[in-house]
């Protein structure tokens, strides 16, 4: 009897794959998944309708050392003609393609192939299990960074040039101050009685956080002023809040709310891992009456302010009537605006932010904003920046690093490229993102393009995480770091 052989199943992912993002390959990975072999067609230079910063060897390059792809090789045909060559069985295209026309289905149902459309799965970290290799140094890994410098034509000189204008900017911050408290410990095992970890608590760590420590970022990078617009419960915790402000050189602008509590968040930790973190938090909004107040304040301030930095955490600081008010005071001025708006336990709307310069959200947080878990990055991005009309969007991927999103008016073109984290070590993630909004705003402010705003601050990202705890980071710091990055 003659022995049968099994076809391999092939798809097909065809794409211009100009700067290898998180999206890209968390939408390979599900093309290989849908078959046995995954083969890549990459559109060459003259192919695409917008001119790449990367050339097509590279892009090829690049692609072939994924583990999902089996084969990867250049085309300046359209996609049509490519299924006509290769024959799939399966051709896989982004969620955002399933209501446009595909010119490659008609040539797919000439011989029974499909075409499925997915971008694969966000709670995944793909860059971690795809990468045949990853460059992990003992400190800090510049490899990706100096690749974007280059074809941004970022120059250390240009950066050295931006912590000049920095030091003349006015800067208000508005959002919750909260206090971060570690319990460091020793983990002594499981308790006999339930399945319950043990430790002893060897020292106890306070740190102000929140809006305080986006505050002490942009102050200790070099801003001339910045003032703190936030309010407190009347507790302990606001104690500690007032006494040490000043420690940051951050004037104050608190108001007190009888009803709620400063927030205080409790980590406790065993080694370099967090076994627990306690919140005493409230979430409900601030009272008009309160709100008056706070603008008022505000108001007062706006013309002798450069940015107003919107640093919201979701327990109640920041409802949208104030939001609204300070945001078109702040445009009738020409202030520049900056925002951040966390969904971790509590759940927030970056989406409510609108015609900021700059947005720093988590890609949950876009997600959760714009209720969608099926687009990829790039698509994603750009119904956030629609949505929004914000000029620049800034999408945070934790230990994967960071998205630039620049569009391009009138919304119909624009511009993606992607940082690494540039520390793989990390000791402590807590004020990443803090730090990376402070810098960033400074840099577009101080008259920084988006890149060299977005380098200064993934280079400052990198330093924050560098210890334990999120204490204001030094110009001095991210000066050497600059340095350091293009020796």
């Amino acid at each position: 009897m003659e022995k049968m052989t099994h076809k391999p199943k092939r798809v097909l992912v065809q794409g211009n794959f100009d700067v290898l993002h998180p999206g890209h390959i968390r939408l390979l990975n599900f093309a290989r998944d849908c078959g046995d072999e995954l083969i890549v067609a990459i559109n060459t230079d003259s192919a695409m309708a917008v001119k790449s910063r990367v050339k097509e060897k590279h892009r090829l390059e690049i692609v072939q050392s994924l583990e999902c792809v089996d084969e990867a090789f250049l085309t300046d045909q359209p996609p049509e003609q490519v299924v006509e060559q290769h024959q799939p069985a399966i051709v896989v295209k982004g969620k955002e393609f399933e209501t446009r026309h595909n010119a490659e289905l008609s040539a797919l149902q000439q011989y029974g192939g499909k075409l499925v459309f997915g971008s694969g799965e966000f709670e995944t970290n793909a860059d971690h299990y795809i990468r045949r290799t990853t460059s992990v140094g003992r400190n800090f890994d510049y490899q990706e960074a100096k690749q974007f410098a280059q074809r941004h034509g970022i120059t250390q000189s240009d950066l050295v040039s931006l912590f000049e204008s920095m030091r003349a900017l006015r800067v208000l911050v508005i959002g919750e101050v909260i206090v971060d408290e570690y319990v460091q410990g020793t983990a002594v095992g499981l308790s006999q009685e339930d399945p319950t970890i043990v430790m002893t608590p060897n020292r106890k760590d306070r740190f102000l956080g929140g809006a305080a420590i986006t505050a002490g970022h942009i102050k200790a990078l070099g801003a001339k002023e910045v003032t703190l617009a936030s309010v407190l419960g009347e507790d302990n915790t606001a104690f500690y809040a007032t006494e040490n402000i000043s420690g940051y050189q951050v004037e104050p602008l608190f108001f007190t709310d009888t009803s709620r509590p400063t927030p205080l968040k409790t980590r406790y930790r065993a080694g370099n891992k967090t076994l627990l973190r306690v919140n005493q938090v409230r979430q409900h909004k601030i009272a008009r009456e309160l709100q008056e107040q706070i603008y008022s304040a505000i108001e007062q301030k706006l013309d002798s302010t450069d940015l107003l930095v919107f640093s919201d955490f979701n327990y109640g600081v920041l409802p949208q009537p104030l939001v609204e008010r300070l945001s078109t005071a702040c445009r009738q001025r020409n202030i520049r605006m900056v925002a951040d708006s966390q969904t971790s336990s509590q759940v927030g709307d970056i989406s409510r932010y609108c015609g900021m310069d700059l947005l720093t959200p988590t890609e949950r947080e876009v997600r959760v904003a714009l209720n969608n878990t099926d687009d990829g990055l790039v698509v994603l991005a750009q119904k956030l920046i629609e949505k929004t009309q914000s000029q620049n969007l800034v999408i945070t991927l934790a230990e994967e690093g960071i998205l630039v999103h620049k569009p391009d008016l009138p919304l119909q073109k624009w511009e993606n490229d992607r940082l690494p984290a540039l520390n793989p070590n990390a000791v402590d993630p807590a004020g990443a993102g803090d730090c990376l909004l402070a810098a960033s705003s400074l840099a577009l402010v101080a008259g920084a393009n988006i890149w060299q705003a977005c380098y200064l601050g993934s280079l400052a990202a990198a330093c924050q995480v560098a210890s334990l705890g999120n204490t204001p980071l030094s110009c001095q710091i991210l000066e050497k770091a600059v340095k350091d990055s293009f020796s």
